[in-house]
């Protein structure tokens, strides 16, 4: 290959993103575990948001979040083990912490205006 590595080795490389045992062979109780401690750090900063305008929109989000979760604890119980688990429960999470901090902000910027 031009680099002095075969395709095997790049293949094989543990410290790829796509190799790493976390998303490889865990059993996604990690990602359960992280999961609940943004759920709890979220639902804690966004139901007190509630009561600030934009009317709504911390109260979706607070929703948003814990649908999220349970769609979490769905997909550990139901999918096999594997990739596409853990691939799922991973995307769950960065949603999660992607739904909390735009609604946070929003509404931080909003109540400040």
């Amino acid at each position: 290959m031009g680099f002095g590595r075969s395709f095997t080795a790049v293949a094989d490389d543990q410290t790829r993103i796509t190799n790493q045992p976390a998303l490889t062979t865990s059993t996604g109780r990690s990602w359960l575990i992280i999961g609940a401690l943004f759920t709890g750090i979220s639902l804690g900063v966004l139901v007190p948001m509630t009561a600030l305008p934009p009317a709504g929109v911390a109260l979706v989000a607070a929703v948003a979040v814990a649908v999220l979760y349970i769609g979490m604890l769905v997909v550990r119980a139901t999918v096999p083990p594997g990739r596409r688990r853990l691939g799922l429960m991973a995307a769950g999470l960065l949603a999660i912490a992607a739904i909390s901090l735009v609604a946070t902000g929003v509404v931080a910027f909003t109540a400040a205006a």
